[in-house]
C-alpha cells in the first residue's frame, strides 16, 4: 500500500522552456488520493520561492474534497448548517441580503480555495465605490461604510468556519482594510428638556406608562416592546429582559432573543416605575405589558413607538433625537446621579462595565475630574491637619 503523502509536500518539474510548474499536496480525497494546488513561474529559482511560500501556507491544512466548491455554494451551506437557528432573524435576513445582492454577483462563482486577500480587498473597494444596487439621491451608488463593515464581518465569520472545516487553509479576510467604524453622535436630553418630555408624557394617557418605563430603564426599543407580564415580579419590582421584538419586511412581527447574551438580564425597577406597572397590570387584558393597541394579543410594534416619540418631540419643541437616544439620556443621567458603571452596565445589558465607561466618556471624564478634586481636597485636609 502506497504511503499517504503529507499536506505541504511539493513537487517541481519543467514543463517547457520558460515555464516551470510546482504542485503542493493540500489534502486528500475520501479514497486517499491527494488534492493538489499548482504554482507556476518562468525560472526554477522563482518557482522554488513561490512553492516554499505556498508550502508554509498549506502545511498541515488537510483540505477536503469540498474545498472545490464555489464561494456561493459554501455561503449557502454555511447559512443553512451553521447560522439558521443560531442568530437573530434580523441578522439572518441581513446576511441573506448581503450574499444575494453583493457577494454572489461578484465572487460567488469563484472556488473558495482560490479566493485571496487581494480578491476580498478588491471586492470591498468596489462595494465602497459602486456597490449600491439603486442610486441614492445623496450618495450615488457608493455603499455606506457601515454596510461594507457588516459585509466584512459576515465574510470573516463565513471564511473562519471554512478554515475550521478544512475547506481553506487561511481566512482571506484577514489583512484586508475596511472603513473605520464611526458611531453616530449621541444626543442627550438635558435636565430641562427631560422635564418637558416627562410633563408631556404625563398628559398622554395611552403612552404615559410606556415612555415613563423607557426613560427610567433605558431599554432598547425592541426590548421594551417585548416585555410580558411574566417578566415582571410584582412583589419585588424586579424586571426580566429576555426577548426582543422586530418587524420584518411586509410588517410581520418577529419575536427573538435580545441583542447580545448579556442582553438577557434582570434588575430592580425604580419604585415609581414598579408602582406604575403594578397599577397597569390590574386592568391589563393582554399577556404583553405594552400590547398593540389594535391587537392586544400582539406586542407593540417598535416603529409605532418610534413614530409617537417623534410626534411628542415635535409637539413640545424638543430636539429631533433617535429612540436610542432615550437610552443614552437615561444612562447619562444615571451616571451623573451617582449610579456606578457596573450596576448601570447590568441594567443596560452591556457586556461589561468597561464598555459602559467607554460608551459614556462624555460623562465619565467629568466624573473623574470631580473625583480627583474630592481626593485632592481630602488629602489637602489631611496634610493641613498634620501641620
Amino acid at each position: 500500500m502506497a504511503k499517504r503523502r503529507a499536506s505541504g509536500e511539493g513537487m517541481v518539474r519543467k514543463k517547457k522552456p520558460g515555464q516551470w510548474e510546482g504542485r503542493i499536496i493540500v489534502g486528500h480525497n475520501e479514497d486517499g488520493s491527494p488534492i493538489f494546488r499548482y504554482v507556476y513561474a518562468k525560472t526554477q529559482k522563482e518557482l522554488l520561492e513561490k512553492l516554499h511560500q505556498r508550502q508554509e501556507e498549506f502545511r498541515g491544512a488537510e483540505l477536503t474534497e469540498e474545498s472545490r466548491m464555489t464561494l456561493g455554494e459554501w455561503l449557502d451551506k454555511w447559512i443553512e448548517e451553521y447560522m439558521v437557528g443560531t442568530i437573530r432573524e434580523n441578522t439572518l435576513r441581513g446576511y441573506l441580503q448581503y450574499i444575494r445582492s453583493y457577494v454572489k454577483p461578484n465572487l460567488g462563482e469563484k472556488q473558495i480555495a482560490f479566493i485571496t486577500t487581494a480578491d476580498i480587498q478588491k471586492f470591498y473597494n468596489k462595494m465602497k465605490k459602486e456597490g449600491r444596487i439603486h442610486k441614492h439621491p445623496d450618495y450615488g451608488y457608493a455603499l455606506s461604510d457601515s454596510s461594507v463593515r457588516r459585509i466584512h464581518m459576515m465574510m470573516h465569520e463565513a471564511f473562519g468556519m471554512a478554515v475550521k472545516v478544512h475547506l481553506i487553509a487561511k481566512n482571506p479576510t484577514e489583512g484586508t482594510t475596511v472603513p473605520k467604524q464611526t458611531s453616530k453622535e449621541k444626543q442627550i436630553l438635558n435636565a430641562e428638556q427631560l422635564e418637558i418630555l416627562m410633563e408631556a408624557i404625563e398628559q398622554d394617557e395611552w403612552w404615559r406608562d410606556f415612555f415613563y418605563t423607557e426613560l427610567t430603564t433605558g431599554l432598547r426599543r425592541g426590548e421594551i416592546c417585548g416585555l410580558r407580564w411574566e417578566d415582571f415580579d410584582e412583589s419585588t419590582g424586579r424586571l426580566k429582559v429576555q426577548r426582543s421584538v422586530s418587524v420584518a419586511k411586509g410588517g410581520e412581527i418577529s419575536i427573538g432573543e435580545t441583542k447580545t447574551g448579556k442582553g438577557t438580564r434582570a434588575f430592580f425597577l425604580p419604585k415609581s416605575t414598579a408602582d406604575i406597572l403594578r397599577q397597569r397590570k390590574q386592568t391589563s387584558v393582554s399577556d404583553w405589558i405594552f400590547p398593540n393597541p389594535f391587537n392586544p394579543e400582539a406586542p407593540m410594534k417598535p416603529n409605532s413607538a418610534y413614530l409617537h416619540m417623534k410626534t411628542l418631540l415635535k409637539n413640545n419643541g424638543l430636539p429631533d433625537i433617535r429612540f436610542h437616544d432615550l437610552r443614552h439620556t437615561f444612562a447619562t443621567h444615571a451616571l451623573t446621579s451617582g449610579v456606578d458603571a457596573k450596576t448601570l452596565s447590568g441594567i443596560l445589558g452591556h457586556t461589561n462595565a468597561s464598555f459602559t465607561l467607554d460608551t459614556y466618556t462624555h460623562v465619565t471624564t467629568d466624573m473623574q475630574k470631580r473625583a480627583s478634586e474630592i481626593v485632592g481636597g481630602f488629602i489637602g485636609d489631611l496634610m493641613g491637619e498634620g501641620t
